[in-house]
């Protein structure tokens, strides 16, 4: 217990450890494009279709991954599963650090895949779950300022590191492998969560006919009213921004070289320019995050992200519009995007339901984002502009569900509560009732 009580009182040791995932998740994201497509390609000779259905075959592992994480997370616990994972996804990155052909590097991505797939929902449960009473949306969003920490760390490497061919792509995956191992060192340091473990024994022996535990910790719950229109809500805003976001994440480097003309190296500095803005921009978010601001502050940053896809959309990609895009959609997900898809995730479900809704939209979110990056680079290429149009519909849908959709949906406020009538309040007090 008393392992226990020392993890309650340090919330941002479990943020920070549990967070990494998200830190862990954007690594992979943006290393194994930049490593596949760029830095792998020519001397392992892989072409179009094989870089394509490598980095699709990892976002659909990543959506396995969570489907059974998730659900695994709430049947047994957060510990067990977060550090099964991140063993995993060190094997992984061993895997694709040391690839010398195709084959190891299938592999490698379907690991890295499951394991980061299966951490997500598991960690960001843990870290809603651990953090005190008006910070649990921002320690929520500190995840996603590792997430971006994740990123900054690539693309530093890979801009000043001053290597190219495979060598450049073995420091990229040797991070992550050095990341990956110390993180999980340090998570066998922190307890399951409190509240999982209360929540748990409650349904188990059902000591309370009114604990939410009992009536909300079925799979088949999460299908019926008034979970089942959280979970339409939250996956489809999550999937329809994703498509954007996971094109510019892994296929970033590819668009910049092949349609731009530009060096791998530069693409990584340009993109570094935006970075201490966003965040700048995501410290903010988090001090507004658990106010009422933050619908108005989403407003602002879904409108920063739907004109960032309309540039290309409209005017063609070249470098400046590419350039737009990842300034302005950088800073706009700051404020939208899935910082607040996270956020929404753990205030619109029940403990026992929480680690498998976020894995059911993340695995749907993924299984999207994986078919299409399939065939993402001959869309490229053969389609440009139609392909730019379709992620700016896409975003301006994602935009229009989360402005719309998902403040009409239900919010369990506590009496006296002065947080917003939207998915903004605090709603996870209601798990351990």
């Amino acid at each position: 217990m008393s392992g226990m009580k020392d993890t309650r009182r340090s919330p941002w040791k479990t943020a920070v450890l549990a967070g990494m995932a998200s830190y862990l998740d954007s690594g992979a994201l943006v290393t194994s494009g930049m490593a596949i497509s760029g830095y792998y390609a020519a001397p392992l000779q892989l072409d179009t279709g094989t870089i394509g259905s490598l980095l699709g075959l990892q976002t659909l592992a990543f959506a396995a991954g969570a489907l059974l994480g998730g659900r695994l997370g709430d049947r047994f616990g957060r510990r067990k599963v977060f550090t099964l994972s991140l063993t995993l996804y060190a094997v992984g990155t061993l895997l694709l650090l040391v690839a010398a052909g195709p084959a190891l590097l299938y592999v490698g991505v379907v690991a890295t895949g499951l394991a980061i797939g299966a951490d997500l929902p598991v960690s960001l449960a843990l870290v809603n779950e651990e953090a005190p009473a008006g910070k649990k949306g921002t320690m929520v969003v500190f995840s996603g300022m590792l997430w971006l920490a994740g990123i900054v760390a690539v693309l530093g490497l890979s801009s000043f590191m001053g290597v190219k061919g495979l060598l450049g792509g073995r420091i990229l995956f040797a991070h992550l492998l050095v990341v990956a191992v110390v993180v999980l060192l340090l998570r066998l340091t922190l307890s399951e969560s409190a509240e999982w473990a209360a929540a748990r024994r409650a349904a188990g022996t059902h000591t309370t006919a009114r604990s939410e535990t009992i009536e909300f910790s079925r799979i088949r719950d999460l299908f019926r009213a008034p979970t089942v229109y959280a979970l339409l809500a939250t996956g489809l805003y999550y999937a329809t921004w994703n498509l954007g976001a996971n094109t510019l994440g892994q296929f970033g480097t590819f668009l910049w070289t092949a349609l731009a003309k530009g060096e791998v190296a530069q693409y990584s500095q340009l993109t570094l320019i935006g970075l201490p803005i966003g965040f700048v921009a995501g410290l903010l978010f988090m001090r507004v995050v658990d106010k009422p601001a933050r619908h108005a502050w989403f407003a602002i940053g879904s409108a920063l992200i739907v004109v960032a896809w309309a540039l290309p959309a409209l005017l063609g990609p070249d470098r400046f519009t590419l350039v737009a895009v990842m300034l302005l959609s950088g800073l706009g997900n700051s404020f939208a995007g899935e910082s607040v898809y996270k956020v929404w995730s753990q205030e619109l479900f029940p403990t026992l339901l929480r680690a498998t809704a976020q894995g059911v939209t993340m695995a749907f979110t993924r299984a999207v984002a994986g078919l299409a990056a399939l065939g993402t680079p001959a869309f490229a290429l053969g389609h440009t502009r139609l392909m730019f149009g379709t992620l700016f519909g896409l975003t301006l849908a994602a935009a229009v569900i989360g402005l719309v959709w998902v403040p009409r949906l239900p919010a369990a406020l506590q009496p006296g509560s002065t947080a917003p009538k939207t998915p903004g309040s605090e709603r996870t007090a209601e798990a351990t009732a």
